[in-house]
Order: C-alpha cells, then structure tokens, then sequence
C-alpha cells in the first residue's frame, strides 16, 4: 500500500485479513469524513498502545515526518541558495507580526525545526565559512523575566535574583513543597502554567495539555493557587485588559511605549472578546521582549565594527541571536555579545543570556 494514501492505509490497518484487501484487523480508533481516520492522534494512540503488536503507526508516523521535513525545509532551502555566494539571503520583516517580533521570508530561517531530533538535524546544513564558527545566543526565559518585571511579582522577582530554576521555584509555591520535593511533573505542569498565563490558557487549556487524568476542574484548581500564589501578577494581567478596554481602538503599550491596536476587545461575541484579552496580555509580555532583544541588535550592530570586525550577525530567531565569528576571537566575542545582550535593557531582574558555538548551527546549540 502507498503511505502518501489515508485510504489504502486504512484498509491496511482495519481491514479483516479476508477483506480485500486485506488489512490487520485492527479497531478504528476514530472516523473520518471517508472512512476510519488516520490521522496524527490516532496513529499516535496506536503507536503507544501495548495492545498493537504492529509497528506499522509508529513507522507511518516517522515516514510522514520525514516527508514533511524534506518537502517543507530541504527542497525549499536548496531552491533559496543564491548561486554566486552559496549562501541563502533570508529577508527579515520589521512591521509583519503585530506584536512587533520580526518575521523572516523567502525563506523563513525562524521556522527551522527544533522539537524534534530529526527536524534539528536539518540546522547541520548552516555552516561557518572556513576560519569561522557559529555563535548563538540566547535569552533564557526572556518573556518570563519580563512578567516579573511588569507585574512586580517579589516571589518571582525574588526567584530569578537567587537564581532559581524558575519552574521549580513556581511549582514549590503553587503545590506548597520545598523546592527539594519538586518532581519532574510538578515542575512540567509549573512550566506550562508559568508559559501559558502569559497567553491566557483556559482551565480546558491547561487540563488538555497536561493530558492524562486532569480534569477541567483540577486544572482550574492550579490556576487559581497559581492566581493566589503570586498576586501581583493576577493584577498585572487585568490592568491590561483594563487599558486596552479603556481605549477606544483597544489599544496597548509595550515597555518601550509601541502600541498595537485591539479592536476585538469591543467586541460583542464572547469568544471574539477573550481572544482581544488574551491579545492585550500577550502583546505586552512578547512585544515587551520583541523590544528588549531590537535593542540589543541595535547595540551590537553599532559596536561589533568597532570591537569584532570579523563578526557578523546574521540571525535574529526571536530570542536568539546567531553570528559568524573568526574561530581564534571566539571567546572575546562571546563575553562581548553576552555583556550586551545582558545590558541591553535594565530591568527589575538579571537578563541571562546563554551562548554556545560551533561550526554549524546544530553544534551551536
């Protein structure tokens, strides 16, 4: 049967082994429009239910993958080097994404795959020029220091000056443990609260996520512990539904003062309404960092002529920025990219900055 077929695939996976054709027999999981679906959730359920002796999903899935990458970022980056310099000329947008992060077109080199070992594999394409290495470096958990600041939470203020792992440090205080006590699934369930308040999740939000048996209560429950826990950031949230409500074109402000208008906010449709909340949050804490980081590539684009002529920046992927630098400079442009990017914006709580190298872009990180 042909993997690219939903159809013959299903035949293969739920057909009786005396149908025609013939198939495994197993139990469709769910429908779709044509018949048995097999989509991602189901081949994943499948792939990892003890019961399905066939390794068949688990290969259908590394299979559609593999495709994925290949069609999607190999193909198209080879279409995009330019033929006299053998290099790709991405284009990065100021004014594209609405809460002022940059964006990057033709290609997108912000898009390259990271969550999976085969999709970080295609970032080994992306080598240094001879002599050079790669630099990447990347704010730590920028968006969460920013909270700490706006908000002027003192216990997540506090975590970040004593330097502790904020996950930990947030799932300590919700689930009221010592930090010592923290397991890893209070500390997955802290970091996904910790990144998802930012973007307005839902109790329903939440409960999907952490999946298993948590239920849209129990989700609500960590919610509102989290809400008590740390106060000021509860207040925080609300003043900025509460400015953008005060505006007429919904507007709100990030650190820096860039405004982003939210009409939605206004709107009459409940959904419509949340989603101009969610918005009014997001835009401050992520466009807040968009600021932070232009910033710092405002301050290194003036000083690396002066201080490393040899290095040149040439990525931006949001918190990351990635540079090509002569291999014998490498430890002295470090310590000057991490001074400035560390420096660039004075806030209530360090700005920490981790950096690796090598000579491609995979062994950076």
């Amino acid at each position: 049967f042909s993997p690219d077929s939903p159809k013959q695939l299903a035949a293969a996976l739920f057909n009786k082994p005396t149908d025609e054709p013939p198939g495994l027999g197993l139990k469709p999981l769910k429908k779709g429009k044509t018949g048995p679906s097999t989509n991602v959730e189901v081949l994943t359920k499948m792939s990892e239910d003890p019961a399905i002796e066939t390794s068949i999903p688990e290969h259908i899935l590394e299979y559609r993958q593999l495709t994925k990458l290949v069609n999607t970022y190999l193909v198209a980056l080879k279409e995009a080097i330019q033929p006299k310099t053998g290099r790709i000329h991405a284009s990065f947008n100021q004014v594209v994404t609405a809460t002022g992060r940059l964006s990057s077109s033709d290609p997108n080199l912000q898009n390259i795959p990271i969550r999976s070992d085969a999709g970080r594999e295609i970032r080994k394409a992306f080598v240094a020029k001879p002599g050079h290495v790669l630099l990447a470096a990347d704010y730590s958990q920028i968006e969460l220091r920013l909270l700490a600041h706006l908000s002027g939470d003192e216990n997540l203020i506090q975590a970040f000056k004593d330097g502790m792992d904020i996950h930990t440090a947030v799932a300590a205080e919700v689930m009221d443990v010592a930090p010592e006590d923290v397991d890893g699934d209070m500390r997955s369930t802290a970091k996904m609260i910790n990144f998802g308040i930012v973007y307005g999740i839902t109790a329903f939000g939440l409960a999907r996520r952490l999946g298993g048996d948590v239920s849209n209560q129990e989700a609500a429950d960590i919610i509102e512990d989290y809400k008590f826990r740390f106060p000021r950031i509860t207040e925080f949230l609300d003043n900025c539904v509460a400015q953008s409500k005060g505006h007429e074109d919904g507007h709100v402000e990030t650190i820096l003062g860039r405004r982003r208008a939210i009409p939605q906010i206004h709107a009459r449709n409940p959904n419509e309404k949340a989603l101009g909340e969610r918005m009014a949050i997001n835009t401050v804490v992520q466009g807040s960092a968009a600021d932070l980081i232009k910033l710092a590539m405002l301050d290194l684009h003036r000083c690396l002529p002066v201080e490393a002529p040899g290095t040149k920046m040439l990525l931006q992927i949001h918190d990351e920025l990635v540079f090509e630098v002569p291999e014998a400079e490498i430890e002295p442009v470090t310590r000057l990219v991490i001074e400035r990017m560390e420096g660039a914006m004075a806030i209530d709580v360090p700005l920490v900055v981790d950096a690796a190298h090598g000579r491609d872009w995979f062994a950076a990180k």
